[in-house]
């Protein structure tokens, strides 16, 4: 019977792990929906847009594309900026201003990855978890680690199954019946990484559900910027700035956001 106290072991996993992620998906959601009459009537930014659709990263992107737009910085394809004119228009400007530093010159990679953690970038993120239209950095990266949890809970309940069908001594049970056993915490966790994916998942995103929705309502039209900060550098339509954009990513991996 010795299989059994890996069944125990097996068991207590699965509960512990399902348990941490429910409570996380609760505290998630309760958060959500303190905050979703603030954010119904919100008009989004096109930084805010950014936000949401792609985090840091992406407001990132959308100020170094408006940027170069409007000749105040020389994107090239080779993955350096330079600075053309050093007045920055707004706060997000500004920062990248700062991160390109006074030699007025540098590497896109690490540009980007500063002006993504920048002051004004954290700024935003606050006053949209307040609206409640982004998810606040703790619940989402808790409910990502509890779904992490559990994927090793169930990795976890198949080998400690396999263990007590391959070792010979203290099992009494036919195999099929201990197999069966193990099925149940194999089950849950399975059952509740399959909800999570439904029911979850919106929530390790940048925007929560009412982000996403107010997202989903934005009006579909041509602008650049616009379709940027929703569908990320591959919407550039310069070719030389998409290219500095694209080897500023290879450079630096894949980047905040």
């Amino acid at each position: 019977m010795f299989w059994v106290l890996f069944l125990v072991l097996a068991c207590a996993a699965a509960g512990v792990s399902c348990a941490r992620l429910c409570l996380a998906a609760a505290r998630s959601a309760d958060t959500a929906r303190a905050a979703d009459d603030a954010g119904r009537t919100h008009q989004l930014s096109l930084y805010e847009t950014a936000f949401l659709s792609g985090g840091p990263g992406r407001v990132a992107d959308v100020t170094l594309v408006s940027m170069a737009r409007g000749r105040r910085l020389l994107l090239a394809h080779t993955g350096w900026a330079t600075v053309i004119d050093p007045r920055g228009r707004d706060a997000m400007e500004r920062g990248v201003l700062v991160a390109i530093g006074p030699q007025g010159q540098t590497r896109i990679a690490p540009l980007r990855a500063a002006a993504a953690a920048g002051e004004a970038v954290r700024a935003l993120a606050e006053r949209l978890v307040t609206a409640g239209l982004a998810v606040p950095e703790t619940a989402r990266t808790t409910v990502a680690d509890a779904v992490r949890q559990v994927r090793m809970a169930a990795a976890s309940v198949v080998v400690l199954g396999a263990l007590s069908e391959l070792t010979p001594w203290g099992t009494s049970a036919p195999g099929s019946q201990v197999m069966a056993w193990f099925a149940l915490p194999l089950l849950l966790t399975l059952g509740c990484l399959a909800i999570a994916r439904i029911e979850v998942h919106p929530y390790t995103r940048w925007a929560s559900p009412l982000g996403q929705r107010v997202l989903a309502g934005l009006p579909k039209g041509s602008d650049e910027l616009l379709a940027v900060a929703v569908r990320g550098v591959r919407a550039v339509g310069d070719p030389q700035v998409r290219a500095a954009l694209a080897e500023g990513r290879r450079a630096g991996g894949a980047g905040v956001g």
